[in-house]
């Protein structure tokens, strides 16, 4: 395998990860923090984040300016971040550099995709890719192996990084709809919650017709903004269900179950913000989401949860999916 110069920007648990991963396939990496990112103040300090220690190999730095050294740049960072993160990266005046976006979600204010900000930044001898699908941390680590995909409007960038990033332990497919691939993956975070909420409520027998009507919620909005309405059957949305519904590890299916039991969340549900997004688009598409309106009155208006999932599932049988 090919010997690429990676530049991992992110120390949380999947940036961590995916450090880990690419340096144990073969690629040189080095890992970037900001210098007051308690995370990365953590893996400098210990070299481990309590789920991963980094080998020495792993170069860590708090210093941007490196990464114009390098070939690829991995990003996996909190997605409502990623325009100014761009932004600050526009100044190095990158060129001929592949960009993989690691990270779900859809930016509230303009209901862009990730792969359209990071687009809309870099220099056009430049490409983008989006690294998404299932997957925990602490499943990798435990030599569990999963499938993802790698998707983006070039061809040629998808077959080189497949090439460059599968292994025994993560099989790579080839995305074919980039918009429907990134809208899925981003609004499977918000079904988590609502298999959280409906966890907390003692009401997980719930959880199939849960799975059933998001995937026709959510196809129904691809297919209206331009993608293909069966992507939402593939890797990126309903094969990331049982990650995102059922593992204790998925933070949004945590986060929604605490919405029910009071407790404490310190952790990053993505599924918190891009409902926000999603609902944007529905209004602005014409098209009708009530299980992210369920969630979005559950967790911004404080809405009663057993009344919102009541009437949530009590839908008029002619509303049937």
């Amino acid at each position: 395998m090919k010997n690429m110069k990676v530049f991992v920007a992110g120390p949380g648990r999947w940036g961590s990860f995916i450090a880990y991963y690419l340096n144990s396939i073969g690629h040189s990496v080095t890992l970037y923090g900001r210098e007051t990112s308690a995370k990365m103040q953590e893996l400098i300090d210990t070299r481990s984040n309590g789920i991963i220690t980094l080998p020495s190999e792993i170069n860590l730095t708090t210093e941007l300016s490196h990464v114009s050294e390098f070939d690829i740049i991995v990003i996996s960072i909190a997605s409502q971040g990623l325009s100014r993160f761009m932004q600050t990266l526009v100044d190095f005046e990158l060129k001929n550099k592949i960009f993989v976006l690691c990270m779900k979600g859809i930016e509230i204010e303009s209901g862009r995709r990730l792969s359209e900000i990071a687009e809309s930044y870099i220099d056009e001898s430049s490409r983008v890719a989006v690294w998404l699908g299932p997957g925990h941390v602490q499943e990798f680590c435990a030599g569990r192996p999963n499938c993802m995909v790698i998707d983006s409007n070039d061809d040629e960038t998808k077959r080189e990084l497949v090439e460059l990033f599968s292994s025994s332990l993560i099989r790579f497919y080839y995305g074919t709809d980039l918009l429907g691939n990134e809208i899925g993956a981003a609004a499977k975070n918000v079904i988590g919650i609502a298999a959280g909420i409906l966890d907390g409520l003692k009401l997980s027998s719930l959880k199939g017709a849960l799975m059933a009507r998001g995937t026709r919620e959510i196809s129904r909005l691809v297919q209206k903004l331009g993608g293909d309405a069966l992507s939402v059957y593939g890797l990126c949305h309903l094969g990331d269900y049982e990650a995102t519904v059922f593992s204790p590890h998925s933070h949004n299916r945590r986060y929604g179950e605490t919405l029910i039991t009071g407790e404490g969340f310190d952790g990053l549900a993505e599924g918190y913000y891009t409902v926000c997004a999603l609902l944007n688009l529905g209004k602005l598409h014409d098209v009708d989401l009530p299980i992210c309106r369920a969630v979005y009155n559950i967790a911004y208006n404080h809405t009663d949860p057993k009344s919102e999932m009541d009437m949530l599932f009590s839908r008029s049988i002619k509303y049937e999916f």
